[in-house]
Formats: C-alpha cells, sequence, structure tokens
C-alpha cells in the first residue's frame, strides 16, 4: 500500500481541521468522574450505547466516593448492556477506591497518573487528556486506525505504534486530529460501504480495504 507523502500529510491535516476544528466527544458527560467513565465503558462498545448506560450509573454513584463503595452485583446489572460489562464493572469500582485513597478524591489530569487507575490504558488516559485540557495528544480507536492505514498515514500493526506514527507526522493541533479523525470515521470512512461519495478526502484515499485494531 501507498504511503502518503510529506505534501499529502499536510493537505490531509489542513482539510482535517477545516471540517473539524472544535469538535468534541460524542459521550455525555458533565464533570472529569463522569468522563473516565464514559471513556472506558465505550472501549469496544458504542458511544451511543454508553450514553444509555451512563444516567441510571451517575444517578445512583454521583461520585467517585459512591462508586468506591458500590456494590459490583449492582454496577454490574447497570452497565450489562456493555460490551465486557463483568471487567469494566471490577474496574471502574477499583478505579473509584484508588482516587478515593491516592488521589483525594479528584481525578488527575495526567496521562501518568491516569494511567495508574484500573482499566485506563494509554488510549483512555489520552483520550480524556485530549476532551478534557485539550491536550496535544493523539489517540487511536478503531475508526482512528482504520482512517490512517486507508489514508496511507501509517501501516503500522498496532494502535499504540500508530499513535506514535501520527504523533511524529502532524505534530501539532493533534487533539483537533484525534476528534476529526474518530468522526470521519465512524460516520463516512466506515468499516463497511463507507460512504465515498460523501468523502472529502477521496484523492488521498489508498484502499477501501478493512483494517482492525
Amino acid at each position: 500500500m501507498k504511503k502518503a507523502t510529506r505534501k499529502e500529510i499536510l493537505e490531509i491535516k489542513e482539510l482535517f481541521l477545516e471540517k473539524y476544528s472544535g469538535a468534541v466527544t460524542e459521550l455525555e458527560y458533565k464533570n472529569p468522574y463522569e468522563l473516565v467513565i464514559a471513556v472506558a465503558l465505550s472501549a469496544q462498545c458504542t458511544d451511543k450505547r454508553v450514553n444509555l448506560i451512563t444516567p441510571a450509573l451517575f444517578e445512583k454513584y454521583p461520585s467517585v466516593y459512591e462508586l468506591a463503595d458500590a456494590d459490583i452485583k449492582d454496577v454490574k446489572e447497570l452497565i450489562n448492556s456493555c460490551s465486557f460489562f463483568n471487567n469494566k464493572a471490577k474496574n471502574i469500582v477499583e478505579m473509584a477506591k484508588r482516587v478515593v485513597e491516592v488521589y483525594g478524591g479528584e481525578i488527575p489530569m495526567n496521562e501518568k497518573d491516569l494511567q495508574t487507575l484500573a482499566g485506563v490504558g494509554q488510549k483512555t488516559a489520552n483520550v480524556v487528556m485530549i476532551e478534557y485540557t485539550g491536550a496535544n495528544l493523539m489517540a487511536v480507536d478503531t475508526h482512528v486506525f482504520r482512517v490512517s492505514h486507508r489514508l496511507g498515514l501509517s501501516d503500522d500493526n498496532t494502535a499504540l505504534k500508530t499513535e506514535a506514527t501520527l504523533v511524529k507526522k502532524f505534530k501539532t493541533n493533534l487533539h483537533d486530529l484525534h476528534q476529526g479523525m474518530v468522526l470521519f470515521g465512524r460516520y463516512i470512512c466506515t468499516a463497511k460501504n463507507p460512504k465515498c461519495d460523501e468523502c472529502f478526502l477521496t484523492p488521498y484515499c489508498k484502499t477501501k480495504e478493512s483494517f482492525k485494531v
């Protein structure tokens, strides 16, 4: 598969920024506590599904203090329509306990500390930082992975390697580019039957093949 040239990379970047400048996550949240949980639940689960689950969860457990004392069975019931809900329930309760015990009930806002929380890997930490602080970070989910491969921006075989490549190639405006690539992959450059007639990046497309991450 052909790689995007330096000129193409700059043009792709400009087009994404033009189209998606100021784009934000589709996850619904009111504060850092709700954001961390929504992002953790969204792994291999759609944002729409997460937005259906979280209102009841946040009503019953409005902060880390209530969630740290939660009955794990109850949390599982509240999120059981989400993929991997058993594991996610355990993780978010553990996460709440650590935030209470180590961080005085405040969600830490830097990547290293966020990654010490249960169920929060590099991607989740980066998404939280991008969304909440506008940090110049990139996070690679299935959409970003697929889009970056189809546009010849990356031929890496893992999300983390793809992230490093995109950071190196784009350098700046990473938070806008991340949000833009997610929305572009979700609604236009879809895995099956991409909407090529609606695409503003057709001249840069190298393949319509689907890529899994």
